[in-house]
């Protein structure tokens, strides 16, 4: 394995003798071997250490083992106690994003901090396969499929063309020590499942899964650069900027082939999805004056141009994401939302309340969004046999005060489109119906 680190220091010409290089180093086999193999070539490094609290004893114990291996080394070593679940909770995020936002902020601390050149990361190529198939699960362009970057600006990845089994060997060949983390063994996170159960049945398929994989992520990383060139000539003909606004020529979208994907690589740095591109680039015959919004910017269709403009907010304004499986979200100071999930039965009544609103689960399109209605707003209000509503003519419907608009919410399906102006009219178009099978029904309670 030394002489494969030391083709890829030489493939991508680090100059790694020459300045300290910080190691992530978890304690696990691939990070103790990663600093194995830099102690072995005679690399000037250092390691951190995030100890994220998240398995008590354990955590600590994996701590003291780096600090232990780091003194008999004679390495730096920087060491970070996280409180992980606290900034997931104030962030209303998963604890894997929380964990993942917090170390790489710390790193670029480091870097920034002490002068390192470069961080190197402990993946492999298992590590890629992993990615791109959740990628692949998930719904992702070109980029999601061509896996993890061997070296991207200051990251390395140095084990990137070895395997997981190659790795292990060459710990236990080499009595390499390391740490076993007890949460790798649980099918609890999603990466867990893809190691255990899909990848392997994979292997067996192609017992040279790893190479292949790496194969086509090189070709894919080679294609992706070539159409790279294409866009950049593409935007600069069809995309012009003022300040922070930005105009698209409609012309130059029509005579494209492929406009929803040239569009959505404009829009997706704004927070647009591809289902919402899909619906703008339905609209470019339709009359001026459509808009679509985002959560942070607004497209507006002009004769000629769409307008891409930040949304202008107000510290009142809140935008939040309801993952599938959550069961209870704050939505304002006082406001909040109880999501349950339930199976139909062709007896099933829909109890009466305008704080309650039901849907087709095979119709939603997870994560969920809250936000503040919005001018241009309309949606297919419940029973109204799919005509359209402005959210603003049903609050005028409503009585709504003025000074109470503001704080009136919309309940959004994953491709933007309204699915409830909560406490108020639900959607028809996500309506219960005789062919649905589950359905979520979510309760709006205030005070609670």
């Amino acid at each position: 394995m030394l002489d494969s680190f030391l083709t890829f220091v030489n493939d991508h010409r680090l100059p790694l003798g020459e300045m300290p290089t910080l190691l992530a180093v978890s304690g696990g086999v691939d990070s103790m071997v990663l600093a194995e193999l830099f102690r072995r070539a005679g690399s000037p490094f250092a390691l951190a250490h995030c100890n994220f609290g998240l398995r008590g004893d354990e955590s600590d114990a994996d701590e003291r083992f780096v600090r232990q291996w780091a003194e008999n080394a004679g390495v730096p070593c920087h060491v970070h106690l996280f409180d992980t679940q606290a900034e997931a909770d104030k962030r209303r995020i998963s604890i894997q994003m929380a964990a993942r936002d917090l170390r790489y902020a710390w790193f670029k601390e480091l870097l920034d901090g002490f002068g390192y050149p470069y961080l190197a990361l402990a993946h492999h190529a298992d590590d890629s396969i992993e990615t791109v198939l959740l990628n692949l699960v998930r719904g992702t362009g070109l980029p999601g499929m061509i896996g993890i970057a061997p070296v991207r600006n200051r990251l390395i990845r140095p084990l990137l063309y070895s395997s997981k089994h190659e790795i292990l060997n060459f710990a236990r060949h080499q009595n390499i020590p390391w740490r076993e983390d007890s949460s790798n063994a649980t099918d609890h996170y999603r990466r867990n499942v893809l190691r255990h159960r899909v990848v392997p049945v994979l292997q067996e398929l192609n017992p040279s899964l790893e190479a292949t994989f790496l194969q086509t992520s090189e070709r894919l990383r080679a294609a992706s650069s070539v159409l790279d060139v294409y866009l950049a000539t593409w935007r600069s003909q069809a995309v012009r900027q003022e300040g922070d606004t930005h105009f698209v020529s409609i012309d130059m979208l029509r005579r494209t082939r492929e406009p929803v994907y040239l569009l959505h690589t404009v829009l997706e740095p704004f927070g647009y999805s591809y289902a919402q591109v899909q619906n703008i680039v339905a609209t470019l015959d339709a009359t001026s004056g459509k808009q679509f919004h985002s959560h942070s910017h607004s497209v507006v269709k002009d004769r000629t141009e769409l307008i891409i403009s930040p949304q202008i907010s107000t510290p009142d304004v809140r935008y939040l994401q309801i993952a599938k499986g959550t069961s209870r979200i704050h939505v304002s100071e006082k406001g909040v939302l109880l999501l349950t999930h339930h199976t139909y039965f062709p007896t099933f009544v829909p109890t009466p309340d305008k704080h309650i609103a039901y849907f087709d689960e095979a119709l939603l399109c997870f994560p969920l969004v809250v936000r503040p209605w919005q001018i241009g707003d309309w949606f297919c209000p419940f029973g109204m046999s799919g005509k359209r509503k402005k959210v603003s003519d049903l609050l005028v419907e409503h009585k709504i005060p003025v000074s109470h608009k503001p704080n009136c919410l919309v309940l959004l399906n994953g491709d933007q489109q309204i699915l409830w102006v909560i406490g108020l009219r639900a959607d028809d178009r996500f309506r219960l119906g005789p062919h649905s099978i589950k359905f979520l029904q979510v309760e709006y309670l205030i005070n609670a």
